[in-house]
């Protein structure tokens, strides 16, 4: 199931000795567009300090309580390692990260989290099924490994989800509106879309464009550049908030653009 963004914001996240605080945003890696981290602010006990943590140690989720347990105490939050969550994260910040909570690493494996690594990993109603997700996983391969390779000389970072809101669209021949919202799959916590709200040059309504159509993001200009025409996205199916996105929707979104859906095998 897919989970918007904005809904997903001031989920509880409880530790297993108590609440740590509030999600206030999502770092999402930006060559693989996948959420690797919930930034959550840990209010008066903590002194608002904010932390970030994994969907590795996320337990099952109680989303009609909006609430997120995980696998770690207060304790082990209050040692973590201190990271400013004003400015990307780095690397080297991940690593002092990982080997702080003892997670295995994420990069270099296939798919979006890596051989042996998913969402849930240190839930044991999760882990007898993590095999199947990370099979799944596989079908994210062929755009994660485009994508590492064409940054294989960047300084790999995270992205604040929220920061991204508001950035402007611009297709292969012209402006076609800014990002609303984000679509995030609850499993393996992929970004799965962009909502994009057309409204500036057309009457208004909201479509979806994949993260793995983007052509080139330009992020001091705050603008992203798909590989569509904006015809063809002015004629997509319109995305309704309000109703439950399946399956068939996203199916019959593929196939008016003429594209293999992501949930298919990976040619």
């Amino acid at each position: 199931m897919l989970r918007s963004m904005n809904d997903l914001e001031n989920y509880t996240v409880g530790a297993t000795d108590g609440d740590i605080g509030q999600v206030t945003d999502f770092y999402f890696d930006d060559q693989a567009w996948v959420i690797r981290y919930l930034v959550v602010d840990a209010g008066s006990w903590l002194s608002s300090r904010k932390v970030l943590i994994s969907p590795i140690s996320i337990n099952r989720p109680t989303w009609s309580q909006r609430r997120l347990p995980v696998s770690i105490t207060q304790e082990q939050v209050r040692n973590s390692p201190d990271i400013d969550t004003d400015k990307p994260v780095s690397r080297q910040h991940e690593i002092d990260y990982h080997r702080y909570y003892g997670y295995p690493d994420y990069a270099g494996g296939v798919g979006v989290w890596g051989e042996g690594v998913y969402p849930y990993l240190m839930d044991p109603a999760y882990a007898s099924s993590g095999l199947g997700r990370a099979e799944r996983d596989k079908t994210d391969e062929q755009f994660a490994r485009a994508e590492r390779a064409q940054h294989r000389n960047d300084d790999p970072h995270l992205r604040s989800c929220k920061a991204v809101i508001g950035y402007h669209i611009h297709a292969t021949d012209g402006d076609i509106g800014h990002v609303q919202n984000l679509l995030i799959d609850e499993e393996s916590w992929a970004i799965r879309y962009m909502v994009v709200n057309t409204s500036n040059w057309w009457l208004g309504h909201l479509v979806l464009i994949p993260p793995q159509w983007i052509k080139d993001i330009n992020w001091t200009d705050e603008s992203v550049t798909v590989n569509l025409l904006r015809d063809a996205i002015q004629d997509a199916p319109p995305y309704e908030p309000t109703d439950k996105l399946n399956r068939e929707h996203e199916a019959d979104l593929y196939g008016y653009y003429g594209r293999v859906g992501y949930w298919e095998p990976t040619p």
